[in-house]
């Protein structure tokens, strides 16, 4: 999921949807590189675009529900990441950029 949210330019937001049912699903495991796996994917498709980043707070929110350690451990690292400034700003820039053709500075 990792990979393919960073190196597949050519993915479309839908196809990235059902990725976040299996992060939600796997979130309760609390072995540490599953945690760490399903934490970073659910980062890295959340910066991908606008779209997907609020679509991976909506996730992080319901994970945040889940009565785990592991799961409050995702949504609160997920979500403090994807609510950074810096973050946004990227995030949005990007998003302009791919549907203006422009680069902002």
């Amino acid at each position: 999921m990792c990979e393919l949210a960073v190196h597949d330019k050519k993915m479309t937001d839908e196809m990235f949807f059902p990725f976040f049912e299996i992060i939600e699903r796997e979130a309760w495991d609390n072995r540490n590189f599953v945690r760490k796996a399903v934490n970073w994917a659910l980062r890295q498709i959340g910066k991908r675009n606008e779209i997907l980043r609020l679509k991976g707070i909506e996730a992080a929110k319901r994970i945040s529900n889940q009565d785990t350690k592991a799961a409050r451990w995702i949504a609160s690292d997920a979500l403090r990441e994807l609510n950074e400034e810096k973050i946004i700003y990227r995030v949005r820039n990007k998003t302009l950029n791919k549907k203006e053709g422009i680069k902002i500075s």
